[in-house]
């Protein structure tokens, strides 16, 4: 058992055992005249809550020992479930820019425009790229007009579309028998 520090776990079975048999001991030494007197019985009961509550204590342990487990082992799931799908995730993306990349080099795009369509791309605007990218506005926004004029785009938005419009998730399309306002 994991969750309770075991020198507590030993240390509360231990008090409450020996308070349990100086019970009995006393109970024993007191050689009673009759079993059913009330000194007797308190006695028992005594002993019995002791020993009953260490009973107790070790059952509520070893639940929630094991309701720690299981949390532990489905935490395990979920990590592993994460990595895998972190892991898709990152070869998909990977592809994804590999292929912007090349998109940017089929546009003939110089390194400066390709990092201006990037950062434009991320959602930048033109004041957050220039910061970015330690230039001024101007320059950023004459770098995006040089890449909207060699792609035949005309502007950011369309721009984010092109690369962007197909990851949507699908919809599903309507039949037949519906129509589309």
């Amino acid at each position: 058992m994991d969750g309770i520090e075991p020198e507590f776990r030993i240390g509360l079975t231990v008090l409450l055992t020996a308070i349990a048999a100086f019970g009995a001991v006393d109970l024993a030494l007191d050689r009673p005249e009759s079993p059913w007197s009330f000194h007797v019985l308190f006695e028992i009961a005594f002993v019995a809550l002791c020993l009953g509550t260490v009973f107790f204590l070790w059952r509520g342990w070893a639940g929630a020992n094991h309701g720690l487990s299981r949390s532990k082992q489905e935490l395990r799931d979920r990590e592993a479930e994460r990595d895998r799908w972190r892991s898709r995730a990152t070869r998909l993306l990977d592809g994804l820019g590999a292929e912007i990349e090349a998109q940017f080099d089929r546009w003939s795009l110089t390194p400066t425009e390709k990092e201006v369509a990037l950062l434009l791309l991320k959602g930048l605007g033109h004041k957050e790229a220039a910061a970015v990218m330690h230039r001024s506005e101007r320059t950023v926004r004459q770098h995006a007009v040089a890449v909207y004029k060699k792609s035949g785009l005309s502007g950011r938005a369309e721009l984010a579309a092109f690369f962007l419009e197909d990851l949507l998730l699908p919809h599903s399309q309507p039949a037949d028998s519906e129509t589309v306002d």
